[in-house]
């Protein structure tokens, strides 16, 4: 579906954003951790979906850490993905995920962690098993992994201090 244009988020987007994930979502919690996930500088790449002047879709990705051992290994975790209710199912989702996809792959990240609907997220080569060596907080069969490259399979996925907010 056309009609619409994936661009980097600015500052001026954010009352939009938060307005936007609120509808995706259906409440605060998420539009909250996009804030916060942004001001503690937490956020490694932010994009919008916008058709007519107007947000219709929103993607963040986070910084996120390996911890293996006595070594730690940078990584990304896709966190939230929200369109608005009324453009759902139009392929904005999906236009989002793989922008953001080419740009982490180009800026040299390996590895991508989701906790998601594995129907939808696997369309998008997220896997299960390759999630299931990390132990995490979030621990979960909806946690999924994406790898471009040369990533740990196994560790423990720190996440920024926003998520344990929730």
């Amino acid at each position: 579906m056309s009609g619409f244009i994936v661009r980097p988020a600015t500052e001026g987007d954010r009352d939009a954003i938060h307005a936007l994930v609120e509808r995706a979502f259906g409440q605060k919690l998420e539009a909250d951790l996009v804030d916060r996930l942004v001001a503690d500088g937490a956020a490694i790449l932010e994009l919008v979906a916008e058709r007519d002047g107007r947000i219709v879709g929103h993607v963040l990705f986070s910084r996120l850490i390996v911890e293996r051992d006595s070594s730690s290994f940078a990584a990304v975790a896709l966190a939230p993905l929200g369109v608005d209710p009324a453009a759902q199912r139009q392929g904005i989702g999906a236009a989002l995920v793989e922008e953001a996809h080419r740009r982490l792959e180009a800026a040299g990240e390996k590895l991508s962690v989701v906790l998601g609907d594995p129907a939808y997220y696997g369309r998008f080569d997220y896997r299960r098993s390759l999630a299931a060596g990390f132990s995490s907080d979030y621990q979960h069969e909806a946690l999924q992994a994406l790898a471009w490259g040369d990533a740990p399979t196994t560790g423990r996925l720190v996440y920024p201090l926003a998520f344990a907010e929730l």
